[in-house]
């Protein structure tokens, strides 16, 4: 039954959006004006909104005239909101992203009110930067943006006037390069140049200094001073299943303390996981900084200033990337070859609960919505061992910080 009202919602989109499409099609046979109105739509969270930021520099490189905006979630509006490339952004509380109930007719209800806002701002393209969110493609289409560019889906592809094949298995940050190449040839411009690699295309966020400062003071209170080398472990995640265990950190700490003693450690997270922090660092000796109460920007600029970040797959650990810090990160049930670091490969290592758990065969599943009853029955990341952690630190500490 919620299958066939999607289908007749759907279908009363694409009628009630002809009139705008049939004129959005005749404005695009129209010259491109002088400063060309992009749009841009991302609905997803802290991590995927930092593997975006590499189209954002893309796009100002190859139409530097353009106006471009970002529509985003108010839970990630802080990664973009100070990227020079932007000139406007705008936040909407996607439907499907909020962390919240909502009622089967609310999605369509946001997407009228949402597209005769856009219709007033006459775009000349709209990218949807998420592979599988139809919302977004119907929202360009009811808006009347003559082109309009994502991912040949289901069942967004009848709102798209360029739509791509979708190859799987590619990183999250290929896509949304791929996509905005794409959008380029729709304005009648030259495709982004190729490889679609992190040294060419890196992620970008960048700490002010007064978050720096913030930083210093905070480190000079615990007493590490600027010569200290500072390892932080973030061990949080939206996803229980993606946890690892408490205690495993704890030692796992104390080992790399032990190996070096000069280091400092500071564990990390959410107002919402101080008592997870407080947990793991009761085991440590010397007892951790914990730091629970940080903007973005505050977080950036700490990872910045680490020699080494280590966690599961969460998007702090992408905000470390973007500062060109090594990381270590354990996967389980989400695929490294879409989620893993967009950076250099010898300054992160992936470890995989395929590689150390072979009595887990279903992983990389995807999925990530287990009831808190069915998570013993998915250890696929709790049975990596230390060990595994302990060695790829001990590689990167030793390569990049002990030389």
């Amino acid at each position: 039954m919620k299958h066939m009202l999607r289908i007749a919602l759907l279908e009363a989109v694409r009628v009630a959006g002809l009139p705008g499409a049939i004129a959005a099609r005749a404005k695009a046979q129209q010259p491109l004006p002088e400063r060309p109105r992009i749009l841009l739509i991302r609905p997803d969270h802290l991590g995927d909104m930092v593997m975006t930021t590499p189209v954002l520099d893309a796009l100002r490189a190859y139409v530097p005239t353009a106006q471009i905006t970002m529509m985003v979630g108010p839970w990630a509006a802080d990664i973009v909101a100070r990227h020079p490339a932007i000139d406007h952004l705008r936040t909407c509380a996607f439907p499907g992203f909020r962390r919240t109930a909502q009622s089967a007719l609310e999605p369509y209800t946001l997407l009228r009110q949402i597209a005769h806002e856009l219709r007033e701002e006459h775009y000349d393209l709209a990218i949807n930067l998420r592979n599988d969110f139809w919302w977004g493609a119907a929202l360009m289409y009811l808006a009347g943006i003559p082109r309009r560019v994502g991912y040949a889906l289901a069942p967004a592809e009848p709102f798209l006037t360029h739509a791509l094949p979708f190859r799987p298995h590619r990183h999250s940050t290929f896509y949304n390069l791929e996509l905005t190449s794409a959008g380029l040839e729709a304005l009648g411009l030259p495709a982004l140049e190729q490889p679609f690699a992190p040294e060419h295309y890196p992620l970008v966020f960048t700490p002010t200094t007064d978050e720096q400062c913030w930083l210093q003071t905070q480190l000079e209170q615990a007493g590490i001073d600027e010569k200290t080398e500072v390892l932080v472990i973030h061990p949080g995640t939206g996803g229980a299943v993606k946890l690892w265990r408490n205690a495993a950190w704890t030692r796992s700490a104390n080992a790399l303390l032990n190996r070096y003693p000069t280091a400092r450690l500071v564990l990390t997270g959410s107002p919402a996981e101080h008592e997870m922090l407080e947990a793991i660092a009761q085991g440590i000796e010397p007892r951790p900084l914990l730091l629970s109460q940080m903007t973005i920007g505050q977080l950036a600029a700490l990872l910045k200033r680490a020699s080494l970040v280590l966690g599961v797959d969460n998007g702090p650990l992408h905000l470390a990337v973007a500062q060109g810090t090594p990381t270590v990160r354990l996967f389980g049930p989400t695929d490294p070859a879409i989620f893993g670091p967009w950076g250099p490969a010898n300054r992160h290592i992936v470890i995989t609960s395929q590689e150390k758990c072979p009595s887990c065969p279903c992983i990389p599943c995807g999925r990530l919505d287990f009831r808190p009853d069915e998570l013993d029955e998915h250890p696929c990341v709790k049975r990596i061992p230390e060990q595994a952690i302990e060695e790829a630190a001990c590689t990167l500490l030793n390569t990049f910080c002990r030389q």
